[in-house]
């Protein structure tokens, strides 16, 4: 678990997410119009916080929901 999910226990699964459709972080990245910078931050769960326009966005993109996307992270 890394650091940040030790802080906010929230996890991230983009990348989960990313592998059950088939597609790659660059195709993410065209799609919601973001860096692919910005969307590892947030598969590494090194992300501080995301804009609402950001997650609707990827939501949109990977035919989720947001709690598909970010869910708590199991406690100790």
């Amino acid at each position: 678990m890394t650091e940040e999910v030790e802080i906010t226990g929230i996890r991230c699964r983009l990348g989960e997410l990313l592998e059950e459709r088939g597609t790659t972080l660059t195709r993410l990245a065209e799609l919601v119009d973001l860096s692919i910078v910005n969307l590892s931050v947030l598969k590494n769960d090194r992300a501080r916080a995301i804009r609402f326009s950001t997650l609707r966005a990827i939501c949109e993109a990977l035919e989720c929901e947001v709690g598909d996307l970010l869910v708590l992270a199991p406690g100790d």
